[in-house]
């Protein structure tokens, strides 16, 4: 009988050794990895997951492992990387020198590049490896690239998403379903456009107040034009049901974030930029759910906005559709990833 009563001890002793070392399991937060340290974001973002005093989805979030990488050819990008680099180090985040190194040590993995060019051969590992990525902006150096980053996450059946920090500013976001404004009808959006000949002209900084009118109008648009001066960008879209959105690109003068917001009972403005958090607060959810908080459709159809604005400057401010630079585009990223 003792027999018996010592074997269900040690058998019950296992069981509860076993649930509660699987319960430590659960409770360990996420290992997240960056790839790129060229950009003040990944300072932002360390200092917001690795904070002992966060709660709420953040804490369940640790940066531990980062790749410097760099583009040599963009001087905001090759400067910056010692710097980034000494200060992620000096946080207590180990630095490797490879992204499968990095890949073998995390969960997670955030994408933070500078550059957009490389995301496409950045990203394709962690794809493979099966890692949910976090792509910052711009998602790619061209529409291509964007469309080859959403098809090679579909392959490989891995969660992503990529945005602005802009879109979940409180003031903003709420503007998409604003009870003041009912139906929205338009919006006007404004930001910074400095240009970098290194990529198209709205993708390097445009971006930002492009996923603005995106945040409002959500997907949908049909077609474009252009009109450029050397100190500003205006781009107009037509949405399906006769809306209109727009972008004014700034680069003379006063420059800062914001839109309009056209409703059916009433005109809205956004409200201000509120920083990092809101965006590292949905990075985290996400990486927990592995629920884009964003849809890849719609950021792909983002860039297509910006791809065409590029075409009309092209061609002289002509009106062009979204459709058509989106077929071209998938064209050419079926090459680059061999499809």
């Amino acid at each position: 009988m003792d027999s018996q009563l010592s074997t269900v001890f040690v058998l019950m002793l296992a069981l509860g050794l076993s649930t509660a070392a699987v319960g430590a399991e659960e409770k360990r937060p996420l290992r997240a990895g960056i790839i790129g340290l060229d950009t003040s974001h990944v300072t932002a973002f360390t200092k917001l997951f690795n904070d002992p005093k966060s709660t709420g989805d953040i804490a369940d979030i640790r940066i531990v492992a980062a790749f410097p990488g760099g583009s040599p050819d963009l001087a905001s990008s090759r400067d910056r990387v010692a710097g980034f680099t000494k200060d992620l180090s000096a946080m207590g985040v180990k630095i490797v020198d490879t992204i499968p190194a990095l890949l073998e040590q995390v969960d997670v993995v955030l994408l933070e590049s500078v550059d957009g060019r490389p995301h496409l051969e950045q990203v394709t590992p962690v794809f493979k490896a099966g890692k949910p990525v976090f792509i910052d902006k711009p998602l790619a150096g061209s529409l291509a690239d964007a469309i080859a980053i959403y098809e090679l996450g579909k392959k490989y059946n891995v969660p992503w998403f990529s945005s602005s920090s802009l879109r979940f500013s409180p003031g903003i976001i709420s503007l998409h379903n604003d009870p003041r404004l009912g139906e929205v009808i338009g919006c006007d959006s404004w930001g910074p456009c400095p240009l970098e000949p290194t990529h198209p002209d709205l993708f390097w900084y445009g971006v930002h107040g492009v996923e603005i009118l995106y945040t409002v109008m959500g997907p949908g648009c049909e077609s474009v034009v252009r009109v450029k001066t050397e100190g500003t960008d205006k781009v107009v879209g037509a949405w399906a049901g006769g809306r209109l959105g727009s972008f004014r690109g700034i680069r003379t003068g006063k420059s800062d974030y914001g839109a309009m917001v056209f409703g059916k009972n009433a005109i809205v403005t956004s409200g201000k930029y509120e920083g990092y958090k809101p965006l590292a607060d949905q990075i985290a959810l996400f990486f927990k759910t592995h629920k884009p908080p964003v849809a890849n459709e719609e950021t792909i159809e983002l860039f297509a906005f910006m791809e065409a604005a590029d075409e009309s400057k092209r061609q002289g401010g002509a009106i062009v559709k979204i459709e058509t630079v989106m077929q071209k585009a998938k064209e050419e990223a079926m090459k680059k990833i061999g499809n």
